[in-house]
């Protein structure tokens, strides 16, 4: 892993990782078979796991069988998750106008409108000039 130029920390969680799978197995990964991957993966989903975990699960047991143990038949049988994406919280017409009544002074009601309408961040809104 280290001539492979990954990180301690990536390092140190691909260990942990294969470390879970072969206490989840019960014995040595390189005696796993497909159906115990899919056992894995199946257990990783209905305990709980989020997708980013699963992922780098993944991606710890794909290095593992393809680089470690030269089975790179048994890393084509991981699965990746995908992540559920969550939709931004929009404000209704009301509170938009509520939300520029509540500005203090003219020039501040500029800056939430602009902010608002042009969808920008507080830094975009600060560095903006007359």
């Amino acid at each position: 892993m280290a001539m492979r130029g990954l990180r301690e920390e990536t390092q140190r969680d691909y260990l942990r990782v294969v470390s879970g799978f072969a206490s989840f197995l019960g014995r040595a990964p390189d005696t796993a078979t497909v159906e115990d991957i899919r056992r894995f993966q199946v257990h990783q989903a209905e305990s709980g796991v989020q997708p980013p975990t699963i992922n780098s699960s993944v991606s710890a047991l794909r290095f593992l069988f393809t680089v470690t143990l030269d089975r790179p038949d048994l890393s084509r049988r991981f699965i990746l998750v995908r992540h559920p994406r969550k939709l931004p919280d929009v404000l209704s017409v009301a509170e938009v106008g509520r939300l520029l009544e509540a500005a203090p002074g003219p020039r501040h009601k500029a800056a939430l409108g602009t902010a608002y309408g042009a969808g920008l961040r507080v830094s975009e809104v600060a560095a903006l000039k007359v």
